[in-house]
């Protein structure tokens, strides 16, 4: 078995999770983050070429990937965007294969590093289906980080179609799925990105308030 071979009952069953819906773990608070000008001018262009397309690889060119460029911006390429990476952790209990996208704490984009947030591409445009498969891939995240001695407390994943995003946080066992953000604006769901990844700060440092200005 895979990620992708995961579903919300496979997962519950297999490691023993606990699902929390619909309930809110994002702040209210986080820092409004404004991409630069041009991430918006594009967006409002690939949004409506994906979209019509219903291609999956549209999606992912045209609109997630753009996004976690910038959020790598922000962060002034200290943080890792990789895809379709293999993540192989533990193959004997399912734990492997590939990654839509992994997001690494680290400004090394050739290996992949703790900690690990997930971010898992819906297919035909059913977010729900991708849940299995995002709470499988960070439960392998969870114990990539403790193999390598870095016991952050809390593994974030998002499952998005690129219009919409819903974050997961897993914790004791347990998960929590955040209610849907919708893209536009970008403004929100980058600020989300970026505040999931301040909670990784662990190794992390706050990027320089340069960085979190338009047009830097």
């Amino acid at each position: 078995m895979a990620y992708n071979e995961f579903t919300i009952s496979k997962v519950k069953k297999q490691f023993g999770i606990k699902l929390i819906e619909d309930s809110y773990f994002i702040t209210e608070e986080i820092e409004i983050i404004q991409p630069a000008d041009y991430i918006n001018q594009y967006l409002e262009q690939t949004l409506t070429i994906a979209t019509a397309s219903g291609s999956e690889k549209a999606r992912s060119e045209l609109i997630i990937t753009p996004i976690l460029v910038e959020l790598r911006r922000i962060w002034n390429k200290q943080i890792a965007i990789l895809s379709g990476e293999e993540f192989n952790v533990d193959p004997s209990i399912g734990l492997n294969g590939r990654c839509d996208y992994i997001i690494s704490a680290s400004p090394e984009i050739y290996e992949i590093e703790s900690p690990v947030i997930i971010i898992v591409e819906a297919k035909k445009l059913d977010v729900a289906a991708g849940i299995g498969q995002c709470i499988a891939a960070m439960i392998a995240a969870e114990k990539f980080n403790f193999d390598a001695d870095n016991n952050v407390p809390c593994i974030y994943g998002c499952v998005t179609t690129g219009s919409i995003w819903r974050f997961l946080k897993l914790f004791d066992n347990t998960v929590i799925i955040n209610p849907d953000y919708y893209l536009p604006p970008t403004d929100k769901i980058l600020s989300i990105l970026n505040w999931i990844v301040q909670q990784q700060q662990i190794i992390l440092p706050i990027p320089n308030s340069q960085f979190l200005t338009p047009n830097s």
